[in-house]
């Protein structure tokens, strides 16, 4: 028996015990032990590798037959015209011992599936959860935005064979089409990775040693094949779980420019010019003082704060190369190597915010600290409720209110943005931070706008037979509807809602939220109506309406059609 396979099939019974009632409501999938497992299996993966939220692992599945053996699907926000589409397929065998190859048939289908799914042409026969996202997917596309598929295919065994790895090969796909195998190894790798990572760094050349305000700072250049072992003996322990930050050279132009400059040995002494340098922390280093240069350092508890995909990408790129390749031991990078005190989470924090400010995707922890989020936390619970600063493994209790919810709800209802809400998340603790979370921001404001987006989320998710074809891409513009019919019924505005008027607008929900709800979906129809009239409108247009807020002038149109009918009834 394989003791990393032990351990996700430990995993994986628990979860299967969890989240069957999950399954049963989102995937129709009840009183089927093995395929209930083989989900299990598929939703710790997700979870595991995009470090994703409980909600956000479920809601990326599309299990349920008729899915081109797509098992879940994660959609990147767009950026510089770009997004990249994560596909899963899992294979999850009884065996514990770890030794069964990924099989060829899953392989062929999901080159097919990269054949078919990204060609907004082709017409295709899905079940609804694999539809949905699907044409969000292929309407991003028409909008001529490029999509990067990962294609990550997973079991609780070997890699796929070699006569496989020849079918990948002859489909020929681009450079924007990358597959990768994970297995139980893969996810016990990060749940692991917290584990404190020691080794020494052999610096090249002078280095520059300091010591001020408590912090120890060593500063030099280091051969980037030293960096590449360091990625080989340690991989993603040195990134703190942030595997989602490297996309690979998948049209990620900095990432392609660092590959090309590896690969010519005329740019190679020059990657130390070109690039900005790497930024790790450790709670120890040590190096003899008396050696002028060329020094080995021993460190301990080695994080990778800032320079992960440049790190990722020197990784790969020297693993394609010959060792002996003309000029690869003149290629150095920057490193800043910071020996912090045991108390210096939050420093940590604070440097890794400032030196990946242009990756907003990773910011809600560092924002978790400001003064605003500390007082929310205390307004929130004195209303009963938990407000989660930071990410955390446990699981979401009804009283609890992630950061990240919030700013989703707090966006879609009391700025209207729902737009922005749902398609650009990567900026919710980045550019639109101040216009989320501004100084007037209450506990109360915060609680009932994530009860409302909760409501709503939920009918997106599980829209009812009845339900119209835009259900499942209009959850924020529902949750935004809802909110002002509550305003509405109190006679307030949302600046208005407080402590002193909270315990009414939980109890105006907890009677009239399926009307407002009701309400809200009749509004978006109308508006669409005015939108589109007579005509047949696909999915991929629907996703698109919602994704670019084309509904406002439409809604506000709508609502004085209703007043109008209202008067002359």
């Amino acid at each position: 028996m394989d003791i990393n396979a032990s351990i996700i099939d430990q995993r994986v019974t628990k979860l299967a015990e969890e989240l069957a009632p999950d399954f049963d409501s989102l995937l129709n999938i009840r009183n089927d032990e093995t395929k209930i497992r083989s989900t299990a299996f598929v939703y710790l993966v997700v979870k595991t590798m995009l470090d994703l939220s409980k909600e956000d692992a479920l809601d990326a599945l599309t299990e349920g037959g008729a899915d081109f053996g797509v098992d879940a699907v994660e959609v990147s926000d767009v950026q510089d015209g770009e997004f990249t589409v994560t596909l899963f397929q899992a294979k999850y065998a009884k065996s514990l011992e770890g030794n069964k190859n990924f099989p060829e048939n899953g392989v062929t289908k999901a080159i097919q599936a990269v054949n078919t799914l990204f060609d907004p042409q082709q017409a295709v026969t899905v079940n609804p959860m694999l539809e949905a996202k699907l044409e969000e997917i292929r309407s991003l596309i028409q909008d001529g935005n490029l999509p990067r598929v990962r294609y990550i295919l997973c079991n609780n065994g070997l890699t796929w064979s070699s006569e496989a790895e020849e079918l990948i090969e002859r489909a020929n796909f681009p450079a924007g089409v990358r597959f990768e195998h994970a297995n139980h190894d893969t996810v016990v790798g990060l749940l692991q990775s917290s584990q404190p990572v020691k080794d020494t760094l052999r610096f090249k050349g002078k280095s520059i040693v300091d010591d001020f305000n408590y912090i120890r700072v060593f500063v030099g250049k280091v051969a980037v094949s030293e960096i590449a072992d360091l990625l080989s003996r340690h991989g993603d322990r040195l990134l703190e779980r942030n595997i989602r930050r490297y996309l690979g050279m998948m049209g990620n132009r900095v990432n392609e420019g660092i590959k090309q400059t590896l690969q010519d040995p005329e740019q190679r002494p020059n990657f130390y010019f070109y690039n900005n340098g790497l930024t790790l922390t450790c709670s120890k280093f040590d190096y003899n003082a008396l050696q002028k240069e060329d020094h080995p350092v021993k460190v301990e508890g080695l994080q990778i704060i800032n320079g992960g995909q440049t790190c990722k990408t020197i990784e790969a790129t020297l693993n394609a190369l010959n060792p002996t390749e003309e000029n690869l031991d003149q290629a150095f990078v920057l490193v800043r190597l910071y020996q912090l005190p045991d108390d210096g989470a939050d420093l940590v924090k604070t440097i890794t915010y400032a030196t990946n400010s242009q990756n907003p995707v990773d910011l809600r922890d560092l924002r978790s600290n400001d003064d605003l989020q500390r007082k929310l936390q205390t307004s929130i619970g004195d209303l009963g409720y938990s407000y989660r600063r930071q990410r955390s493994e446990e699981s979401v209790k009804q009283s609890d209110i992630t950061s990240a919810t919030a700013a989703e709800a707090v966006l879609s209802i009391w700025r209207r943005r729902p737009q922005q809400a749902k398609f650009m998340s990567r900026e919710h603790f980045g550019k639109l931070y101040e216009t989320i979370f501004t100084p007037d921001l209450n506990g109360a404001q915060v609680i009932i706008a994530t009860l409302l987006f909760r409501m709503a989320e939920n009918y997106r998710k599980r829209p009812p037979e009845d339900a119209p074809p835009f259900a499942r891409y209009s959850g924020p513009f529902i949750a935004m509807l809802m909110g002002e019919a509550l305003l509405n019924e109190m006679n307030i505005k949302s600046s208005e809602l407080t402590h002193q008027n909270f315990e009414r607008a939980l109890e105006l929900i907890e009677a009239n939220g399926s009307d407002y709800l009701e309400s809200a979906v009749s509004k978006l129809e109308i508006a669409l109506n005015l939108l589109y009239g007579d005509k047949d409108v696909s999915l991929q247009q629907l996703s698109a309406t919602f994704r670019r807020g084309d509904l406002f002038e439409y809604l506000d149109m709508g609502e004085l059609i209703s007043a109008f009918d209202v008067i002359t009834d």
